[in-house]
């Protein structure tokens, strides 16, 4: 075929690929924002000596050596059709990671690209020793705008830890505050080994451990320290763990707070039956065990009229009904970001008890 010639096992010769500049000029502008698709061509394709199924893989690289090439095509044939807007993704975020900001934009840029063959066997592996690279093809001019979509909080965080053996199938989904999406809570047992948290149910690379708080405050903030990369406790125990959100740039913020473990009970079941927060001898006890239950003081008074049976924890900055929640068919449901809960009957006597751990409850 004409190009350097290599061998597998030194037993077969092959032949690189040549990779061929698309149809336009290597000269030419190439407005990524006003294209579908950019088709590169192997002028010649790897010869090993024997009929085989091999995969072409296409990478692009801002920098001529290819040193921090991104793979953006694959394909069985000997063309490949790069989509325009995801190569501007993908050339978007290789700036950024280089130190460009939003505002350096739109740039003119070299871009690189060089073609990758490997003879695969039938389960799709690489067969050892049949890889080999095409000739590097360079796109002098290609004209890219910002392309990255924006940044935005999370709706929600999961929460695992030594508390549940360490797996997102039983992590705790976090709260948002009503009026306030970027603020979540949720009641969690932290010890010496600790939790991280998560937007997605998944050791992902995504999840958030003592390093990557950016705050830490709260009444409680003095018992968290670091375990092996964890948010964990010198004093293990339940906390109200709230989370509040923000962008800076492309990352997220996240800015936490630890405060005691505080559930109280509100409405017309109550001694005062006023609506006032925080009323005094209206706060659960607390468990001292990780499967233990919150228990509510005894309803002082029959619900009535809209009351219904009703509790909350107090989360700085927000009123009590943005974190309300109550039990239905014994599981607890959190108002969030929701409308209006249903009302719940209680009676002079009875209780109220949650378990956070696996988001059950009763009233007996």
């Amino acid at each position: 075929c004409g190009n350097e010639c290599g061998s597998v096992k030194d037993t077969v010769s092959i032949c690189q690929a040549t990779l061929n500049t698309p149809a336009l000029a290597a000269n030419a502008t190439y407005d990524l924002a006003n294209s579908q698709n950019l088709v590169f061509t192997l002028g010649s394709l790897p010869n090993y000596g024997f009929p085989a199924y091999t995969t072409y893989t296409l990478a692009a690289s801002l920098n001529s050596d290819m040193s921090n090439a991104v793979d953006v095509a694959t394909t069985p044939y000997a063309q490949f059709e790069v989509d325009a807007a995801s190569l501007a993704a993908t050339l978007t975020d290789l700036e950024v990671t280089a130190g460009k900001a939003e505002g350096d934009f739109p740039l003119d840029i070299p871009v690189y690209f060089q073609a990758r063959g490997a003879a695969t066997k039938y389960a799709g592996n690489a067969i050892e020793g049949s890889e080999t690279a095409s000739n590097i093809v360079t796109l002098n001019k290609v004209h890219l705008l910002y392309s990255l979509p924006p940044v935005t909080t999370p709706e929600t965080l999961y929460i695992t830890g030594n508390f549940n053996g360490w797996s997102w199938d039983t992590s705790l989904e976090m709260v948002p505050c009503y009026d306030g999406t970027n603020v979540l809570w949720h009641m969690v047992w932290i010890d010496d080994s600790g939790i991280k948290f998560n937007m997605n149910k998944s050791w992902d690379g995504g999840e958030v451990g003592y390093a990557g708080l950016n705050s830490i405050g709260g009444d409680l903030a003095g018992d968290i320290i670091e375990s092996g990369g964890n948010i964990a406790s010198s004093n293990p125990g339940w906390y109200l763990m709230i989370i509040t959100t923000s962008v800076s740039g492309r990352d997220i913020v996240y800015d936490a707070q630890f405060n005691e473990p505080n559930v109280w009970l509100m409405g017309t079941i109550t001694a005062l039956a006023n609506w006032s927060e925080l009323e005094d001898g209206m706060k659960f006890e607390v468990p001292t065990t990780a499967d233990g239950e919150f228990v509510s003081p005894a309803f002082v008074n029959n619900s009535s009229g809209d009351g219904g049976v009703r509790a909350y924890v107090k989360v700085p900055g927000f009123d009590w009904w943005k974190s309300e929640f109550m039990v239905f068919d014994k599981k607890i449901v959190y108002r969030a970001t929701g409308g209006d809960q249903d009302r719940i009957e209680g009676f002079a006597g009875q209780r109220l008890y949650l378990n956070f751990s696996n988001e059950t409850g009763d009233i007996k």
